[in-house]
Order: C-alpha cells, then structure tokens, then sequence
C-alpha cells in the first residue's frame, strides 16, 4: 500500500512528532484523569437525602471530600495544561539555564502531584467506605469514576516524574570525565597535529647527538657539557 506524500509530511510535521513524545501522551492522559476526577463529583457529587431536600456530599456528607476531589482535579488538569503549553515552546528556546529550571519544576510539580492523589485516593475510599448504604439516591457511579481515576492519576504522574528525572540526567552538563585507570582527567576532544604545525625535530650532525624523544618534550633534552681541548705548547 502506497502512502501519498502528503501523508508522509504529515507524519514527520513537528506537531505530529511532539504529540508522540511520552511526555505529550501522559500529560494528556493526567488531564483526561482530572478532568474525570472534578467533573464527576462537581455534578453529581452534591445530592439530597432521601428525608431532606439540603444537598450533602455522597463522600459520608463530607463536605471536605468533594471539595478536595474538585480543587485538586481543577488544578491537576490546568497544571497539565500549562505544561503542555512550556513543552511546545520549549524546543524553541536556546538557553540551557531555562531549559533545566523548566526540568527541575517538571519533576517537583510531578512528585507532589504523586504524591497528592495518593492521598486523596485514600481519603476519598476512606469516606466512601464509611458512607451508609442507599442514602443518596444517585452519585454512587461518579464517585466510584472518581475514586478510580484517582488511583490511575498516581500512576501516571509518578511516570510523568520519572520521565521529568530522565531529562534531568540526560541534559545535564558534563564538564569532564573521569578516566577509569588512573583516575586523571580525560580530554574528550583533542585537534590533530597539522602538516603545518612546528614540529621539533632533531637536525643531525657530524658533532651533534638525535634523540627521539626530543621531539616529543623539547624541555626534558639534556644540555651538553662542554668540551675541553688541549692546547700544544709553543
């Protein structure tokens, strides 16, 4: 089967390439998460009693629990979209200080997003857990939606850090390397000795001595000594 050519640029436009980068692909996947999170317990999250008409929280009447579920998957899904945003102007820019402080935000924004859904993970079970059976009549389902995708926004952000960690170590500058002998620093890149470059070798003569390592370390030759002539009596 033959692809039209336009297909092929298609494929091999930028747009296309950042949208199939994992880093693109999970924070999208986190948005999704968030936006399931808050969406589900901000319209059903709020119901009324069977012997009331005041609406309570379906988490054990828990007014803390649908607000902390909405806020943080409010945030959670702004945050990704924000990042987003950096990510598709960050291959724009030349400096390499803005491109580590853009990674070093990354991996500590994905750490606490981590590590703030596994706690609302296990608040929001935890209330739901003590909720008495057949109290509200409906928002059992979106709670449920919003417990679970709580527990999958844990996974892909811890994954988000990690690939945050990578680019730290992958970016990072190396000035010099170690060598594994001796311990010395190794030159990475040396210039190679030109034809025209002055070299010095050793001119040889009917009085004078060659060494071959002269040529090598002009400095480390040692100086001849004088010589003594003896002069015939007149």
């Amino acid at each position: 089967m033959h692809i039209p050519e336009s297909l092929q640029d298609l494929a091999n436009s930028e747009a296309v390439q950042f949208l199939k980068r994992p880093k693109t692909i999970a924070r999208s996947f986190a948005g999704v998460f968030s936006l399931i999170v808050f969406s589900s317990l901000l319209t059903d999250g709020y119901q009324n009693k069977t012997n009331s008409s005041q609406l309570h929280c379906v988490l054990n009447s828990n007014s803390a629990g649908c607000s902390f579920a909405v806020g943080a998957g409010l945030l959670a899904f702004l945050s990704c979209l924000a990042f987003l945003a950096l990510d598709a102007h960050e291959g724009r820019t030349t400096s390499s200080r803005f491109k580590t402080a853009f990674q070093l935000l990354d991996f500590i924004l994905a750490a606490l997003w981590a590590g703030i859904w596994f706690v609302g993970f296990c608040f929001l079970a935890n209330q739901w857990q003590h909720s008495l059976p057949r109290q509200f009549l409906l928002g059992s389902s979106s709670v449920k939606a919003a417990i679970t995708f709580a527990f999958f926004s844990i996974l892909v952000w811890i994954f988000q850090a990690y690939l945050a960690l990578q680019d730290l170590r992958n970016d990072a500058p190396v000035p010099y390397k170690r060598s594994l002998d001796d311990g010395g620093v190794v030159v990475t890149s040396l210039s190679p000795l030109s034809a025209t470059s002055p070299v010095n070798t050793p001119t040889t003569g009917p009085h004078s001595l060659s060494y071959t390592s002269s040529a090598l370390s002009p400095h480390l030759t040692t100086p001849k000594a004088p010589r003594l002539t003896m002069m015939p009596d007149t």
